[in-house]
């Protein structure tokens, strides 16, 4: 089974964004430090609001790999058919 290259593509975003989001998780305030700027006023309300949009994207693009993964198996698709 070979699947497109877009799973690949997919996937390398889901995981990317999968570290970002526990990194914010576990350290919430490097995006005060990357940024140098403090948004919410320390109130961390904007850290939040980063953790779920990026676990968000990160729910999305592993959905989108999953499918893509489960296309190239139902139809069986070999190297040839490409």
């Amino acid at each position: 089974m070979i699947v497109r290259r877009i799973f690949y593509v997919e996937a390398g975003l889901a995981a990317i964004f999968a570290v970002t989001f526990l990194i914010t998780l576990v350290s919430p305030d490097w995006v005060e430090r990357v940024f140098d700027a403090a948004t919410d006023r320390g109130s961390g309300e904007a850290e939040w609001s980063i953790a779920a949009v990026l676990g968000l994207i990160t729910i999305v693009f592993s959905g989108l790999a999953r499918m893509e993964w489960r296309r190239a198996r139902r139809f069986g698709i070999e190297a040839g058919n490409v």
